[in-house]
């Protein structure tokens, strides 16, 4: 009995911990492949503007929908593997060439990269400072700090983007507000530059910041501050040298919910960015308005590339961290 029980534990811990791979394998792993087969075909005038390279992702002839992703994948995989070397011999890359010998998509990464990189930076000096007065604030104000925090999120992200656009237009309520003080005398220009989207993306994901920043703030023990204080050291420096460090982990953590989806941000530059260069737009433009799948779909999986680096290294930082407790 105690046997039978043991091995139902392990079954029910292996489902659980396999439920998880498999959501990752369906909506993660197959949507990857299939947009990496994109990448190493050619562009055509055809419908679908493509002609692919390697078999075709099997349908779904079970009828199970969704729930026959897992079996089709390994199928496919399958397929792929059964070619051999001459098959991934045959691959044509010339799509990842274009994009490491054209300027424009060098100059659009390497923007994309520094807009969010600088929006990372303001974002982190902007939210540090809030988490930290959430959790200095007495308990009975966090629930209502928190809930201003979130409260963006009940509105539409692109209506809130449209919103900046009045607000930032040379007619828009900030200038409007910046004349009537004396402040000004003629219209900033603020929109359609990148000043525009430094502000909408450090606006869009500024949550994003705070959250994880509060979380780990709020676990400090209040009594190192005090500790600190005790033993003559100023606030100034207790700060650098005990809640600045015991924090890195929530500044990591909100750095890369900034970082990632800012980097491939296509709305924000859009709409407020005008010719402001960033990859989301290039990619977008090779889709919709070129038709050049095959290409758009290596410039998706470059970006996938350049941004895998950055998780795995947060990744190894937070397993070394609960490692040393």
């Amino acid at each position: 009995m105690a046997a039978f029980e043991g091995a139902s534990a392990r079954w029910a811990r292996r489902i659980i911990i396999g439920v998880p791979y498999v959501w990752l394998a369906a909506f993660f792993l197959t949507p990857f492949l299939i947009v990496l087969k994109l990448s190493l075909s050619d562009a055509t005038r055809t419908k679908p503007p493509y002609q692919p390279q390697g078999p075709d992702f099997p349908a779904d002839e079970s009828g199970w929908g969704l729930l026959s992703l897992p079996w089709r994948l390994l199928e496919y995989l399958g397929s792929w593997l059964s070619g051999g070397w001459a098959f991934l011999a045959a691959l044509d890359f010339e799509n990842f060439v274009w994009l490491a010998e054209d300027s424009l998509y060098i100059n659009a990464y390497a923007n994309s990269l520094w807009i969010a990189g600088v929006s990372t930076v303001l974002t982190l000096l902007i939210g540090y400072p809030l988490a930290l007065a959430m959790t200095r604030a007495p308990e009975k104000w966090r629930p209502v700090l928190m809930l201003l925090v979130i409260l963006p999120f009940w509105t539409s992200f692109l209506i809130r983007v449209y919103a900046w656009i009045g607000i930032l237009k040379p007619e828009g309520l900030l200038n409007l507000a910046l004349m009537s003080l004396g402040l000004i005398s003629e219209p900033l220009e603020i929109y359609n530059t990148p000043t525009a989207v430094y502000i909408g993306i450090v606006y869009s994901y500024l949550p994003f910041m705070v959250l994880p920043l509060y979380a780990t703030l709020s676990k400090l023990d209040p009594a190192l501050l005090e500790a600190s204080a005790d033993l003559g050291a100023k606030p100034l420096t207790s700060f650098w040298r005990i809640t600045l460090p015991l924090s890195l982990p929530g500044i990591l953590a909100g750095s890369f919910l900034v970082f990632i989806p800012a980097t491939g941000e296509f709305v924000i530059p859009d709409l407020l960015g005008g010719k402001t260069l960033m990859i989301g737009k290039v990619l977008y433009s090779e889709f919709f308005n070129n038709l050049d799948w095959p290409l758009a779909s290596a410039v998706a999986v470059l970006l996938l590339l350049l941004l895998v680096g950055p998780i795995v290294l947060f990744q190894r930082y937070g397993a070394k961290q609960e490692a040393l407790g």
